[in-house]
């Protein structure tokens, strides 16, 4: 028997270029601190993580420069779009996460935004490092050379 999706959990926004621009060498899920207009938006679909990145300020974890719409119903009590939000981590993830950005030259990034099953805002951050130009270049060659095979395979299983 096919299982039930949950009705709280429910993918909010995703960075797709994170992916292309970045070796994500490991990942973590931390909660974030939000206002109650913000939510409210979140559940309708207004989120983007493109620009954004993680970064630790004064032993806190801060997601800057990502976009939540305005909730039109919270006019007068709403949010800044593009606020720093407080990202919730235990001490000894964010003792890692400053020891992998300060030391070891790695960027936080944020890959995805969701409701968890208990029906609550989390964030998928990955600690990545930088590709260059002929690094994605590659990558883009192997992705091109891995639908050509699936296309002869699709087309060698007809004949």
């Amino acid at each position: 028997m096919a299982q039930k999706s949950d009705p709280n959990s429910k993918l909010i926004a995703e960075n797709r270029r994170a992916r292309f621009d970045y070796f994500i060498e490991s990942d973590l899920e931390a909660g974030v601190m939000l206002l109650g207009s913000e939510v409210k938006s979140l559940r309708q679909g207004g989120s983007n993580l493109g620009e954004s990145y993680a970064s630790v300020e004064g032993g806190e974890l801060w997601l800057i420069n990502s976009y939540v719409a305005p909730y039109r119903e919270a006019k007068t009590w709403g949010h800044e779009e593009r606020r720093k939000r407080k990202l919730l981590v235990s001490k000894r993830e964010l003792s890692r996460l400053w020891n992998a950005t300060a030391r070891e030259g790695m960027t936080l990034i944020p890959m995805q935004w969701y409701f968890n099953e208990r029906g609550i805002v989390k964030i998928k951050i990955g600690v990545a490092k930088g590709k260059k130009l002929a690094d994605k270049r590659e990558t883009s060659a192997n992705r091109d050379w891995d639908r050509q095979k699936q296309r002869l395979l699709k087309h060698g299983a007809r004949e």
